[in-house]
């Protein structure tokens, strides 16, 4: 039998925003990331074992709704997802989602869960993680450009992955900056808010670059970026949408998740189909290097795969099983008889009638 057991009543074991949040007051932010890190180093070291294809997208002019599906053969998860630029003009979150870890045995679900607060986690884990492998030793200095939903997710696994210290923000929104700010000044963090990207960038080792705007920019320019950094690309995640300058692409060693994922959506869709990119689950396993020479820059096309939404539930399943805290969803049918589904009606209308009389 797999780890992730047969069900054994039919309520499906939920994962909400409340839960979420508790387990991550007990356990810690910055050990949920450690934890959530190692469970996609795991999953990128069997990579082979896993279905993969381009994600379903549904594009509209003012968004993109997503089906992310994979299986090891054992398991099987999705994620929806929706990514709208403008929805917080409306008060709304510009990505919302929520997952499913099922046996692939029996086509149970095995978990349901809040995924938006997840994403941003799993998101933020992967980043650090890519960056241990391609950042230049030793670094100290990020710098992030675009300060929204996704930067202090992203501040605070640098800092537990890499030992970051120094964060320096930039965002043309200023207001966006101001928040991140106050959400990670008590944190151990050194945090600058500064006047433009290229003062944000300046004596950084890591740049990531996160911004929502659902069109082709040019967050840096080739000019900007010297050979001895690490850029974090992780805004540029859909057709139409990118971050990066063609010649800094052209000029870097770039490294992708699912190529022929991110050739649809990450900024390497600015490049001839002939482009070198290289898988970084090749460098976590060995099978290619990663930074072997200081003067070198490195690119991180990150457009999130869903290999990372299925070890981001498997690791919350498991953490679920040793916390007290237990939510249940009455979501499948459990007929005495499994031929019999109608009967269940039947049941019910009695049950109705008694309770009437």
């Amino acid at each position: 039998m797999n780890s992730c057991n047969k069900l054994k009543s039919p309520n499906v074991p939920f994962l909400g925003v409340s839960h979420l949040l508790d387990l991550l007051a007990d356990v810690g932010v910055e050990n949920f990331l450690l934890g959530l890190a190692e469970y996609i180093q795991q999953d990128f070291m069997r990579w082979d074992e896993f279905d993969k294809s381009p994600r379903y997208a549904s594009h509209s002019e003012e968004g993109v709704i997503e089906l992310m599906p994979t299986s090891d053969g054992n398991n099987f998860s999705f994620k929806y997802v929706n990514g709208h630029p403008k929805n917080t003009l409306k008060g709304l979150q510009t990505v919302t989602a929520f997952g499913v870890l099922a046996d692939v045995d029996s086509g149970y679900p095995l978990l349901i869960s809040e995924m938006t607060v997840l994403t941003a986690l799993r998101t933020a884990a992967t980043s650090a993680l890519v960056a241990k492998y391609l950042a230049p030793a030793n670094s100290s200095v990020l710098a992030l450009i675009g300060n929204g939903a996704q930067s202090e997710f992203q501040a605070l696994a640098f800092k537990a992955l890499l030992g970051i210290t120094q964060v320096k923000l930039f965002d043309i929104d200023r207001s966006a900056s101001i928040k991140c700010y106050e959400n990670l000044k008590d944190k151990g963090l050194d945090v600058e808010i500064c006047l433009s990207a290229q003062e944000a960038i300046e004596g950084a080792h890591i740049i990531t670059t996160c911004t929502a705007d659902k069109c082709n920019a040019t967050i840096l320019t080739d000019e900007m970026v010297a050979n001895t950094v690490h850029i974090n690309a992780i805004g540029g995640d859909c057709p139409g949408k990118t971050e990066l300058d063609k010649n800094l692409l052209l000029r870097g060693d770039v490294f992708v998740e699912y190529e022929p994922q991110t050739r649809i959506e990450g900024d390497i869709q600015q490049l001839d189909a002939s482009s070198f990119v290289t898988e970084i689950h090749r460098v976590i396993s060995g099978l290619a290097p990663g930074r072997t020479v200081a003067q070198q820059l490195t690119i991180f096309d990150g457009v999130g795969f869903a290999v990372e939404d299925f070890s981001a539930l498997r690791f919350v399943r498991d953490l679920m099983q040793q916390s007290p805290h237990q939510q249940k969803l009455d979501l499948l049918a459990n007929p005495k008889d499994p031929r019999n589904l109608f009967g269940l009606l039947a049941n019910s209308q009695k049950t109705s009638l008694r309770q009437a009389s």
